[in-house]
């Protein structure tokens, strides 16, 4: 952490005071610390004195972007509670409910997580931030549609499997089609948790990618029953959908 690189760095140079650096979690009051005692490191040479006044401008760096977020969700909240943007402006050192409101979506910029791919850095305009929201907004709602049609897709999982096992005496798989077919008479009864679904849904697919090589190795159906028919037609429907 730069905290200790800030602390190895006193403590080479003969620092008097070091041992009154605070603890490394405590950013802040070991910033103040090193600033004060900054003079400590004249017996460095200048390339490491540089390297210590880098690590307190990138720790201020980081004790800003977190005071932005941090007061971002302290101003939610208020809001939450009823707090008016008039009530806001002092608390953020402006003179108008409207340039407490800019103020805010300013600091929301800190709050947004924008990695859609080739997205610009959140620039801190309330302009820029309603894009950014626009685009995770957009981002999010795909993932939501990818997440329900995921979730029906399991929906049909369980009984597809369970009708094709129902059916097995009407199947005349080979040896590497009876392997998967097994693996999922195992895991079957006790599907509950997401891994389990995703190892049905995996035994599943290589059984009836096998029971394909079957029949395109024999040229012949790998069914012997109606039942079974109509059970591989269902299942292979949902695999390629």
């Amino acid at each position: 952490m730069a905290v200790a690189e800030l602390r190895r760095l006193h403590e080479g140079a003969g620092d008097p005071n070091v041992e009154r650096m605070p603890a490394d979690d405590e950013v802040y009051g070991a910033l103040l610390y090193a600033e004060k005692n900054a003079g400590a490191l004249r017996t460095l040479t200048m390339a490491e004195q540089r390297a210590a006044a880098l690590e307190r401008v990138r720790l201020w760096e980081y004790v800003r972007e977190r005071a932005d977020i941090h007061q971002a969700r302290a101003v939610a909240d208020a809001r939450s509670t009823g707090a008016e943007w008039l009530h806001l402006a002092p608390a953020l050192a402006v003179r108008a409910a409207s340039a407490a409101y800019n103020k805010a979506r300013r600091l929301h910029a800190a709050l947004l997580t924008d990695d859609t791919p080739e997205a610009p850095p959140v620039r801190r305009t309330p302009e820029a931030v309603q894009e950014a929201e626009r685009r995770i907004a957009h981002r999010n709602a795909a993932e939501q549609r990818e997440q329900e049609a995921a979730r029906r897709r399991n929906h049909l999982l369980m009984p597809l499997a369970q009708r094709l096992l129902e059916h097995r005496e009407g199947l005349a798989p080979d040896e590497d089609a009876e392997y998967w077919l097994d693996e999922m008479a195992e895991v079957l009864p006790s599907c509950v948790t997401p891994t389990q679904m995703v190892s049905l849904e995996r035994y599943l697919d290589a059984a009836l990618r096998a029971l394909s090589r079957l029949e395109q190795r024999t040229a012949s159906p790998v069914v012997t029953t109606e039942d079974a028919r109509t059970a591989l037609a269902a299942a292979r429907h949902w695999q390629t959908h």
